[in-house]
């Protein structure tokens, strides 16, 4: 292969992106075409700047996501009730919102209690699923669950129509009266 042979396939490959010149020079190393290499170095220098430049453009425009994967529920979060309480089942134009998280950094995640605003009424729940994925070897659902209860714990339907996590049963806390309501457990 002569270098005039070596120099056209260089620079058709250079059209080509830096890894198919890459590729291209690692073949003419392996063909004993030293010489092509080192004439090579600057365009594989120059396709690696642009590359740098294009990166930075995108960086610069955002436009892929910089966003976390999920936050747990916090204020102002739609929420499904899977129990079956009168107010939780009849049909709303609305989803119910939080309105209040009961811990201290605001962010509720299974076993919490939040306050919901609900068809125009505040009313207390208990979170028993999230889409966050959370620790090891605890489920991830695919809505943010809730069930209702009343001020004194006492959940406010009969039974729940999906299935809770099991790691609720090893909380602290009194969650027995709706362990006890639940339909499966995951």
């Amino acid at each position: 292969m002569t270098y005039s042979n070596a120099n056209k396939q260089a620079n058709k490959q250079a059209n080509r992106g830096w890894y198919a010149i890459l590729r291209f020079l690692l073949s003419t190393v392996i063909s004993d075409t030293v010489f092509a290499v080192v004439m090579a170095l600057p365009r594989l220098s120059r396709s690696f700047t642009g590359l740098l430049v294009e990166t930075s453009c995108l960086i610069h425009q955002r436009t892929f996501s910089v966003s976390t994967v999920a936050a747990a529920i916090q204020k102002l979060t739609r929420v499904r009730v899977v129990d079956n309480s009168s107010l939780g089942n009849t049909p709303y134009h609305r989803s119910p919102r939080v309105i209040h998280v009961y811990t201290k950094n605001g962010i509720g995640k299974v076993g919490d209690k939040v306050l919901l605003a609900i068809k125009g009424q505040k009313k207390k729940a208990l979170i028993i699923g999230h889409k966050m994925p959370g620790e090891c070897m605890t489920p991830r659902f695919d809505s943010n669950n809730v069930v209702l209860i009343e001020d004194n714990g006492n959940p406010t339907g009969t039974r729940i129509k999906v299935p809770i996590p099991t790691q609720l049963r090893k909380m602290e806390g009194d969650y027995s009266k709706v362990l006890a309501i639940a339909s499966s457990f995951v």
